[in-house]
């Protein structure tokens, strides 16, 4: 059965609509890679500063080779180069990424800090963490 890996995202108060609009503009290569299934980002509603990327892939190996594909790594790194130029035309002191942007701990992207087309320099997410589930019982409307 598949496997869901949830990105949460901390977002600072006031950062979530460059967050949405640099998810937005992503170029989406993912939806191209064998073995995924889906893609979701979702918006806090009560008071919280979190956001979940939410993929489901077809099994764990699906998920790595994705995260140690060259479009993940391309499109992260344009990430960053877009939110470091916005940043330096803005004047303001924030790299596009966290210090180590890329990859953190069990895989997880830092920062989203400048998702291809989107303005608004510096950082949108400033802390990540990567969560994974296994599928164990699912239903879709029929």
């Amino acid at each position: 059965m598949s496997v869901v890996k949830i990105n949460v995202l901390t977002v600072p108060e006031g950062r979530g609509e460059v967050l949405e609009q640099r998810f937005a503009a992503r170029a989406g290569e993912v939806e191209k890679v064998d073995g995924f299934e889906s893609f979701e980002l979702l918006r806090p509603t009560e008071g919280f500063d979190r956001y979940l990327v939410v993929t489901r892939w077809r099994d764990e190996a699906a998920f790595e080779a994705w995260m140690s594909s060259n479009a993940f790594q391309k499109g992260h790194a344009q990430s960053q180069a877009d939110a470091a130029r916005a940043e330096a035309s803005e004047g303001g002191g924030h790299p596009g990424v966290p210090a180590g942007g890329g990859p953190q701990g069990a895989g997880a992207p830092t920062g989203h800090g400048g998702e291809a087309g989107a303005g608004h320099g510096g950082p949108a997410a400033t802390g990540s963490e990567l969560w994974h589930f296994d599928v164990v019982t699912s239903a879709v409307k029929a």
